[in-house]
């Protein structure tokens, strides 16, 4: 069973930082492309970052400068870290990868991380 689990949400003041992590397990290769997006309270979901497997990152506007993304491929886990936060970067945060579950081709899917909370205050 393919399962995305996040971990490293909270609540920070507007400066401070939080690292972000999300581990992927019941796959058979660490996933071509993983991402963080967010979703703000009366919003639509937007995307933060992705990155490869070949660790080629792509950021959103907003974030860029402050946020980083990375992924371990031998551990097949993710990480955001987010540095001088900003209320608007308040959120829950939810982990979104491309995996492989299966030996063949076809055995392969999309995935949602369950989400963790970021609050930052003003």
């Amino acid at each position: 069973q393919v399962q995305l689990v996040e971990s490293g949400g909270g609540f920070v003041q507007a400066g401070g930082s939080l690292r972000l992590s999300c581990a992927a397990s019941g796959i058979i290769f660490s996933p071509s492309v993983m991402g963080w997006y967010r979703q703000a309270p009366g919003k639509q979901r937007e995307l933060v970052a992705k990155i490869t497997r070949g660790n080629t990152p792509n950021y959103q506007e907003s974030v860029k400068g402050r946020f980083t993304i990375s992924m371990d491929n031998a551990k097949k886990t993710m990480y955001l870290q987010m540095n001088s936060l900003k209320p608007e970067d308040t959120g829950v945060y939810y982990c979104n990868a491309d995996v492989q579950y299966g030996v063949l081709p076809s055995q392969r899917g999309n995935y949602w991380g369950q989400g963790t909370q970021v609050s930052v205050s003003s």
